[in-house]
């Protein structure tokens, strides 16, 4: 009995372990240094923006996956401000003179 108290302890511990350090950085508990700063350290960070939403950001766009990808300005909810200045990948096509304004 007291194999399997131990046993299942842990298995807990282990298993919160594992869920802690799978849980992303979450821009909306870090002020905006912070956010740009993990960003910079790190070239790209998953990262939460909101309860059900998140997004990878980038340094710069030698962090994006594809040749046909580039780095554009977005911003995210920061602890201090509204609006914090970050990159993310986006596919780029040469061909759409436009962009989203068509749409």
């Amino acid at each position: 009995m007291r194999r399997h108290v131990l046993l299942t302890a842990a298995m807990v511990c282990v298993a919160t372990f594992a869920y802690a350090q799978g849980r992303r950085p979450d821009t909306r508990t870090m002020n905006c240094e912070e956010v740009q700063s993990m960003i910079a350290q790190r070239g790209a960070v998953v990262m939460s923006t909101g309860r059900h939403t998140y997004d990878r950001y980038v340094s710069d766009r030698f962090q994006c996956s594809f040749s046909s990808e580039v780095a554009v300005r977005t911003y995210v909810p920061a602890l201090d401000r509204r609006s914090c200045p970050v990159r993310r990948c986006e596919m780029y096509d040469p061909e759409d003179r436009f962009g989203d304004f068509m749409n």
